[in-house]
């Protein structure tokens, strides 16, 4: 309990020093760009649910990060990078996307346009919660010219349900006494995971691709 209150004292002193905007910021673009510039598609876990998570936590062990901040913002990233997908995907259409990676990478994309066809309106909210469809399905949702009011309202109910609730997730699970005492532990786990899993994905399709 000791070094877990050194802990959050160092924290807040971080956080205080570099700004907890800086913080926001952070999570924001990444949440973003996992969509909206198809980051996702070679850091999938640290733009996606591990971050948001780790980002929950750190914002119920620290006194200068506000999680209402957070997760409009959260929201709002998730909500105009899948815009920006969608936008991409209907001006730029299948060739956009044959560009994107090697053969791993398009084997993601083409698994993404199937699951597309068979859910529809539903594959953009649940697709949030699967890695290699959430940063393919608002470019082929614009591909597939999907109603742009429908996509709107999907593309609302999944960053809502995905954004917000899983930093609210980690949000809460950090404020159970049982787990503040490691949550910094679970944070840096996801976090350094993420990085791991994200280079090797990475480095996987680097080689496809030569």
């Amino acid at each position: 309990m000791v070094y877990a209150a050194a802990l959050d004292g160092n924290l807040n002193d971080l956080l205080n020093d570099t700004g907890a905007i800086v913080f926001y910021l952070v999570v924001w673009g990444l949440v973003f760009v996992g969509t909206g510039l198809f980051v996702g598609a070679f850091i999938p876990f640290i733009t996606g649910d591990s971050l948001l998570f780790a980002a929950g936590i750190i914002a119920a062990t620290s006194s200068s990060v506000d999680v209402q901040v957070l997760v409009i913002g959260v929201g709002l990233a998730a909500f105009f990078g899948d815009q920006v997908g969608f936008i991409l995907g209907r001006h730029y259409g299948r060739p956009y996307l044959t560009r994107r990676g090697g053969p791993k990478i398009q084997a993601a994309i083409a698994k993404t346009e199937s699951f597309y066809k068979k859910y529809g309106w539903w594959s953009v909210v649940i697709a949030r919660f699967m890695p290699w469809a959430r940063v393919f399905i608002p470019a082929i949702a614009g591909i597939g010219n999907m109603n742009y009011y429908k996509f709107l309202t999907s593309n609302f109910t999944g960053a809502v349900a995905w954004g917000i609730g899983i930093t609210l997730v980690g949000y809460y699970a950090a404020s159970n006494p049982a787990v503040k005492s490691v949550a910094y532990f679970i944070a840096a786990f996801f976090i350094t995971a993420s990085i791991i899993a994200g280079f090797r994905t990475w480095r996987a399709d680097r080689k496809a691709r030569n």
